[in-house]
């Protein structure tokens, strides 16, 4: 028998201890795989290729989703930006059931299980729209559970019909109101998962798809009744989309086409020159695209974004002056743009981001959130303003008209209903931003889309949840460190956007270099572990941009951060008898400088510091500002602001002063509330010109306006050779016919007049237009009061091919309109109007 000594027994459990690290690590070396390289993708545009098991992108037929939005409460905001939201609910928005009485919910007919009740329009269903992501994005019990409260009781207010919320609406069915509802419901699905959201909004399309399609968006009246819907229907068209991405049901699809059909045509051009109109519903080719699949309708919508900036928008902040409409000849940087008009235009360019992958849009977006968004609303959003301006020295409630559109206080700070539109719609602008942040790709991966503070958890590869820490400064910083988290090892897609203003990003992964990136988009996939790190560094430089459509004015950029003369600022209160207040803001320090530029090296003509100031709870105020470039500039006295407190139209560059030279400061233009942030450019040589003020631009409104004519035609000064002159511009109001129309003329200041003399527009034998059946000369007082005829002591002409004066009892005016009666079955214009004391 053998026998075991100690050595023999010793090799043996040598050899067996050796065996069992070698099984071991053979099962961990099958139970793992080998490190997979890393697979580098670079793309100008981001491919749809593939889909996403754990989200929900777009069915076929409709095209794939190259980005798809992630749940609500999946992205967190953190630093600056989880305070603008916090701002947010401890403010205006997060308080408009005590201040706002649209949001009473003891008389909203919006809750009401019979559809009966007070304020059925807009102004609800606008602040629910983003209070509802409000709250479960900052996970806010106080908010969570009275936004759920007015959820559940719209969702129970249903009837058999597929009709909810207020009965009135569905007399005429003037949906409108209800498309911004939808968008709150389908937050509260993503956030809750609540099957009865999916039932509301099916029986709901079921009833939509009842309507016969001839009177689907019916309207009778520009801005009445009816006529928002017809230029707004691309928001329903969107939760179309949405319901058949979750539903399968093919019906909605169908559905989906008539609303398109039946939507304003804004694939031929722009249907409308409304700002917020404009805003929300320019993107509307471009969403019909996933379905149709022709690309000119996703080149509509680009081009709808061009020629509106072109015209209105030669401005920084990437926003066109509309400050009610888009007004020609009213192209200033003093223009300003509604505060609705920034949050629809964020959630319009997040819509085209999805459906192209295009990195442009992602750059619009950002454009507009860092820079012309804040300065909106007061720091502690506990009030806004109607319009907001590239340039503009006071926030006061001085009656900007007629260079302003709207008569009275468009520009102090209120949290009450003066601005009701803005006063509700403005809480989506953030939450939806923090949305849109992070998106789930095709291939289960995840896409770094807009940049911020933020955390994003979502489900990747084969399943595994993965959180994702953004550290950064941005937009005041081009560093962004991400570091990974999950359970274990798993390969995914990730994407990185490189903005369209970085030449060459530099991105470290684990701390290894990788190659530079000039695309725009870079996808790295491979196996992630936990605690990788991705380290981005988009370099920042010092630009400048010219608009040479605007008086060659200049404004300056570092990164996404356009930046504005810091102007001193007295915050002022006035007794609005409420318990919120409200502020005026006003100047303290000179605004009316231009600056001095190296035409060659314009960079070199600015010093970028940081101030040391940490980026913290409110980054976008004069002195919080984490960062400011220093220029040179000269005072141009000739600049000065306006009777009414409007700054002066911007002088012509180049501009010759003869005053010193002087440092001045420019901070983030987000950060600024007065600004100038189109700039004059100081010259001395022989182009440049001491600024002599312009005469003022006619201003002029009509009942409605051929988008392809012009109403400055009325007063350009040009001489018709007869009545069907084609050669000359003309105003008409085509293709209306046999209607009651009007045009009017706002005076910049009270004048005495005695007569009116109108050539009018009649291309008998090519068009439709004749001179009117009837018209009437009407005049408001400059004292104020009603629109009052004049009292002729003349006959009111209709001949061609000359001036028609009518003379009357002269009247001290503030505003002078014509009113007429087309002829029945025609149109009608005028080519040129005067007017005489």
């Amino acid at each position: 028998m053998f026998k075991w000594n100690g050595d023999s027994q010793m090799s043996l459990k040598r050899t067996l201890h050796s065996m069992g690290r070698f099984l071991t690590l053979l099962s961990l070396t099958l139970a793992v795989p080998a490190c997979t390289p890393t697979r580098v993708s670079m793309q100008d545009r981001l491919a749809a290729d593939g889909s996403n098991t754990f989200y929900v992108g777009n069915r076929a037929p409709l095209l794939p989703s190259p980005l798809i939005k992630l749940p609500v409460g999946a992205v967190e905001p953190k630093g600056w930006l989880r305070s603008q939201l916090e701002f947010q609910a401890d403010g205006m928005v997060g308080h408009l059931t005590e201040i706002s009485k649209w949001c009473n919910f003891a008389e909203s007919a919006w809750v009401t299980p019979d559809g009966t009740g007070k304020w059925p329009w807009e102004e609800m269903p606008y602040w629910l729209k983003g209070y509802v992501d409000l709250g479960f994005v900052l996970k806010d019990p106080r908010i969570m559970a009275e936004a759920t409260r007015w959820i559940k009781a719209i969702l129970a207010s249903q009837r058999e019909d597929g009709t909810f919320g207020p009965r009135d609406n569905f007399k005429n069915n003037d949906l409108w109101p209800h498309m911004c509802t939808l968008y709150a419901m389908r937050s509260y699905y993503e956030a809750t998962g609540d099957p009865k959201v999916i039932a509301v909004m099916t029986n709901y399309f079921r009833y939509v798809q009842k309507i016969p399609p001839e009177k689907l968006y019916t309207w009778e009246k520009e801005y009445g009744a009816g006529w928002w819907q017809w230029i707004r229907a691309g928001d329903h068209l969107d939760s179309m989309y949405w319901l058949y991405n979750h539903t399968g049901e093919a019906w909605l699809l169908d559905l989906a086409e008539v609303n398109h059909k039946r939507t304003a045509d804004w694939t031929g051009g722009i249907a409308s020159w409304h700002g917020v109109n404009i805003a929300e519903c320019f993107r509307e080719p471009g969403q019909y695209y996933v379905q149709s699949r022709d690309p000119k309708h996703l080149a509509a919508a680009a081009r709808n974004y061009d020629e509106v900036r072109a015209r209105y928008g030669q401005v920084p902040g990437g926003m066109y002056g509309a400050d009610e409409n888009c007004r020609e000849a009213f192209d200033d940087p003093r223009q300003g743009t509604e505060t609705c008009s920034f949050v629809e235009i964020m959630h319009s360019h997040e819509i085209l981001l999805k459906v192209s992958g295009d990195c442009l849009w992602a750059d619009r977006c950002e454009e507009v959130a860092f820079n012309s968004f804040p300065a909106s609303l007061t720091p502690d959003h506990k009030g806004l303003h109607y319009l907001t301006c590239p340039n503009q020295i006071r926030c006061d409630r001085a009656n900007k008209a007629p260079m302003i559109e709207n008569r009275g206080d468009m520009m102090s700070y209120t949290p009450y209903e003066q601005y009701r539109c803005c006063q509700h719609n403005v809480a989506f602008g953030w939450p939806y931003f923090v949305e849109h942040l992070w998106m789930a790709t095709p291939g289960n991966g995840l896409a770094a889309a807009m940049y911020a503070p933020s955390k994003v958890s979502a489900l990747v590869g084969d399943g595994t949840k993965v959180t994702i820490d953004e550290k950064t400064d941005y937009p005041f910083d081009g560093v962004i460190n991400l570091t990974l988290s999950m359970s274990r090892s798993v390969e995914f897609p990730l994407t990185l956007r490189i903005p369209g203003w970085c030449k060459l990003a530099h991105i470290r992964i684990n701390g290894n270099v990788q190659e530079p990136v000039s695309s725009r988009w870079v996808v790295y996939n491979r196996r992630w572990s936990d605690g990788d790190r991705v380290r981005i560094e988009l370099p920042m430089e010092i630009s400048t941009r010219v608009w040479a459509k605007n008086r060659n004015s200049v404004s300056v950029d570092r990164g996404p951060l356009t930046y504005s003369l810091k102007i001193g600022e007295k915050w002022q209160q006035y007794d609005n008898n409420r318990p919120w207040a409200a502020y005026e803001l006003l100047p303290t320090t000179p605004w009316n400088y231009g600056l001095i530029i190296d035409p060659q090296n314009p960079a070199s003509s600015f010093e970028f510091r940081r101030t040391g100031v940490w980026v913290g709870q409110q980054p976008f105020r004069p002195e919080t500002a984490p960062v400011i470039i220093k220029a040179k500039g000269k005072r141009i006295p000739e600049w000065q602001q306006e009777k009414n407190g409007l700054v002066g139209e911007i002088p012509e560059s180049p501009v010759r002063s003869n005053e010193p030279a002087e440092e001045v400061v420019l901070v983030p233009m987000g950060c600024a509330r007065l600004r100038i942030t189109s700039f004059p450019r100081i010259g001395d040589g022989p182009e440049a010109k001491v600024w002599k003020k312009p005469p003022p631009k006619p201003a002029l409104t009509a009942s409605f306006a051929n988008l392809t004519d012009s109403l400055q035609a009325v007063a350009d000064g040009v001489i018709p050779k007869s009545s069907g002159d084609q050669l000359v511009r003309r105003f008409t109001w085509w293709p209306h016919r046999g209607t009651s129309e009007w045009i009017e003329r706002a005076l910049y200041e009270p004048q005495t007049i005695g007569s009116c003399e109108v050539y009018w527009f009649d291309d008998s034998g090519v068009g439709a237009c004749r001179v009117p059946r009837s018209w009437a000369i009407e005049y408001r007082p400059k004292t104020g009061g009603p629109w009052t005829t004049v009292k002729n002591t003349g006959p009111y002409g209709v001949e061609k091919d000359t001036f028609n004066k009518v003379s009357f009892e002269p009247v001290d005016a503030i505003e002078i309109r014509i009113q007429v009666e087309l002829q029945p079955g025609f149109s009608g214009g005028i080519l040129e109007w005067r007017i005489g004391e």
